[in-house]
């Protein structure tokens, strides 16, 4: 356990509003927790948590590209809930497209959300949780954060810089008695995979046919994904609330395959590349 249980445990969750953050909110406060909930629109959040008790919930507006307003959304927190105890940074969207299609803003923008934000998060929540001397963050990544298909490099991208940043940050806080879980889903039966969640690239062309009909392919994967929301919400409550588990928790049997996919994918290249690599060593 990394927390106290003597008393509600508060979260702190970005990206509460749709999918799996909506699902873990939802369930936080059928649990009892204190629950502080980033979203770009209260109004949306509220909406979609209709009758579920709302009592324990700190709806909150954030930039999470605004390090001041990811501050302030934090020190709102301590100050309401009177503590601070799991962080969950959940916050992201997809892009499909070709890396020569992606466009620097539309680069910018994503790691604004996936990398920055979570950094602006972690500025401002570690401390809190350092000198309370306990605490638990799960940052939730994706399976594109450990292997990466044509089309997803910007996604990965982002998604593979939260879990260098995810790895490291486990060993800095691990004498504070913070712990650190990477979450990589699969996929789940959000709407991660619709055009309210997965965006284009503004300059796509004709040179990719191929990643425009993977494009209309994941659309039509809308409602068959093997994730169960539900059951993956309660799986991220259960590592925090166990305090047990891996430093990466693949979600769903899509994602453990894939992993055990790169797994072996990088043991054969290491050992393809074993000679020529040790000859380059000083002698």
């Amino acid at each position: 356990m990394a927390y106290p249980t003597d008393r509600p445990a508060t979260w702190f969750v970005t990206g509460a509003s749709r999918g799996l953050g909506l699902e873990l909110v939802r369930q936080l406060l059928q649990r009892g927790d204190n629950v502080a909930a980033t979203t770009r629109s209260t109004d949306r959040l509220l909406g979609a948590l209709a009758g579920v008790d709302t009592a324990r919930l700190l709806p909150l507006q954030v930039d999470l590209g605004d390090p001041t307003s990811v501050g302030a959304a934090v020190a709102d927190t301590a100050e309401k809930f009177g503590h601070l105890d799991v962080v969950v940074n959940n916050a992201g969207y997809g892009l499909i497209g070709a890396v020569e299609e992606t466009t620097d803003a539309e680069a910018r923008a994503m790691f604004d959300i996936q990398v920055f934000g979570v950094w602006n998060v972690l500025r401002a929540a570690i401390p809190r949780l350092r000198t309370a001397g306990s605490g638990h963050i799960v940052n939730v990544s994706s399976i594109l954060g450990v292997t990466a298909f044509p089309g997803w490099a910007l996604y990965s991208a982002g998604k593979f810089a939260l879990n260098g940043l995810s790895e490291a940050l486990a060993q800095e806080l691990a004498d504070f008695g913070i712990q650190v879980t990477i979450v990589e889903p699969g996929y789940f039966r959000t709407d991660f995979l619709t055009t309210d969640s997965l965006a284009l690239p503004t300059a796509a062309g004709d040179a990719y046919p191929a990643l425009r009909e993977m494009t209309e392919q994941h659309l039509q994967m809308q409602g068959t994904q093997l994730g169960d929301p539900v059951k993956g919400a309660a799986a991220i409550i259960e590592i925090a609330v166990t305090g047990r588990g891996p430093l990466h928790q693949p979600l769903g049997s899509d994602a453990v395959a894939m992993a055990q996919g790169k797994i072996d994918a990088m043991a054969a290249d290491v050992k393809a590349g074993y000679d020529l690599a040790v000859t380059t060593d000083h002698t």
